[in-house]
């Protein structure tokens, strides 16, 4: 009988064993799980890449008339020239996301100003704060408040956190914002009700929703508030709800040698005049950011980078372009401009030269559907030549080469490559470098080099800008 009753009793220990194992949180199972990234400064460094992840926002990063701009892209921009790499952007509104992000080693940064909170502290390291803010409440003006008088519109207001009491407060999920209204109530003694937002809606499309009515209040860092209230005029940001917080980049936790150098870096930029021209021109300049909220080539607010998008769209599709890289290189050429003239005579959105324009039945070059017309014949022709390129990348980055300087040229440095043993049929760090070459009289005075002198800085640089503004529209635009 004793042995029956231990039996029974080993039974339901492993039953209350197994029971406690499948309730385990599942993702504490993956931090457990989740294999150590190894990825420092030398290891960037030996890439030649950082990865990143910012905020899609009206101060951050976003496109405006085919220019990417933003305060973290501009920063970030300068990092990365600093350490003497490129960069590549990855965009997330999602704290969570982002983490995940840098934690599996996608990302090298957290590119965001991000408030330094002693959760976030555990699961990241912080880079020195880029800058000081605090959090404010948003909240709507009455509908008719600029025909009421002043009195009646402050009493229509709050005007202490403390009056959120039992009301609600809408937030993104899994943000800085959340965790202050939970500890504006246990500081209060009250409930204040959360009214949670999905993680990927930006701060200033939250902001809008305010604006609109379509939510009653939110809480928002005060200089992104500001600016934002600067052009929904109907928004009231005064009543604070935080202290000072500080801002700043995230690392993953074993990043010890580029936590140093971003650090220094900061310390250089703070001390001198340009950081605080880029601070100023996205959380100060109102003007600027009214202009930008009032265009249709805001990507913010639309999907469009010039006024010819239809057109080039039209024109990309008979060369079985991608709009947004044939629109990446107009950018280049003449930055959507139709009169656009340079110095040797190439007008128009393409830049076509008198000779070419008469080639190819261009009547009148500042004529932006006539003009690109020739461009895609001109274009087409060139893909052509091209035809023993296998990869559809490498040689429409031959071709772009070869629009900018000539098809010669780029025979020359092909011709170069394959004397020199490189990968000719390869245009990145390949016939790029032998195009370079060509600058110089012991390269370009060789008897197998047939066209002579061409400045390879010119269309190298041309090739790279246009793609990796191509790379931003892609990440923006659909």
């Amino acid at each position: 009988m004793v042995k029956h009753y231990f039996g029974i009793i080993c039974i339901v220990l492993l039953f209350m064993l197994a029971a406690c194992t499948s309730n385990k949180n599942p993702k504490d199972n993956k931090k457990e799980d989740r294999p150590i990234i190894v990825r420092d400064l030398s290891e960037i460094l030996d890439d030649g890449v950082l990865n990143v992840v910012t905020t899609y926002s009206s101060t951050s990063y976003f496109l405006y008339r085919g220019q990417p701009m933003g305060y973290e892209y501009e920063l970030l921009k300068r990092f990365a020239e600093h350490l003497g790499v490129e960069y590549k952007l990855e965009v997330s509104n999602d704290f969570e996301t982002m983490h995940e992000m840098l934690m599996n080693g996608k990302v090298d940064l957290i590119a965001h100003g991000l408030t330094i909170t002693g959760k976030r502290k555990e699961l990241v390291q912080f880079s020195d704060y880029l800058y000081l803010t605090h959090q404010v409440l948003v909240q709507k003006k009455p509908d008719n408040w600029r025909k009421m008088k002043w009195s009646a519109v402050q009493n229509a207001l709050l005007h202490d956190a403390i009056e959120l009491i039992d009301d609600t407060v809408s937030v993104r999920a899994n943000s800085s914002y959340l965790n202050r209204v939970e500890n504006l109530m246990d500081e209060m003694g009250g409930t204040i009700y959360v009214d949670t937002l999905p993680g990927d809606l930006s701060t200033d499309k939250i902001i809008e929703m305010v604006s609109t009515g379509e939510i009653k209040y939110t809480f928002a860092d005060n200089n992104i508030a500001s600016i934002n209230a600067s052009y929904y005029p109907n928004l009231d940001i005064r009543v604070p709800v935080s202290f000072s917080q500080r801002m700043a980049w995230a690392l993953r936790p074993n990043s010890d040698e580029l936590l140093a150098e971003l650090n220094s870096w900061i310390d250089s930029m703070k001390n001198g005049v340009a950081y605080y021209v880029i601070y100023n021109k996205y959380f100060k300049n109102e003007r600027s950011f009214k202009m930008r909220e009032n265009s249709v080539f805001y990507s913010i607010n639309h999907n469009r980078i010039s006024e010819y998008d239809d057109l080039i769209q039209t024109y990309a599709d008979t060369i079985g372009w991608d709009w947004r890289l044939m629109a990446s290189m107009i950018y280049q050429e003449s930055r959507f401009n139709p009169v656009s003239e340079s110095w040797a005579g190439a007008k128009g959105l393409m830049q076509m030269m008198p000779q070419t324009a008469e080639r190819y039945g261009v009547e009148d070059r500042t004529d932006p559907e006539d003009n690109l017309d020739g461009a895609t014949k001109v274009l087409k022709v060139l893909w052509d030549r091209f035809i023993d390129i296998p990869d559809s990348v490498q040689r429409i980055k031959f071709t772009m080469a070869a629009y900018n300087c000539g098809y010669s040229h780029v025979l020359d440095a092909r011709t170069l490559a394959e004397e020199e043993g490189i990968d000719s049929y390869r245009w990145d760090e390949c016939v790029e470098e032998s195009m370079l070459k060509l600058s110089y009289p012991e390269n370009y005075n060789k008897p197998f080099i047939k066209y002579g002198y061409v400045r390879g800085i010119e269309p190298v640089s041309y090739v790279k800008q246009i793609f990796s503004r191509y790379e931003h529209y892609t990440q923006l635009l659909e």
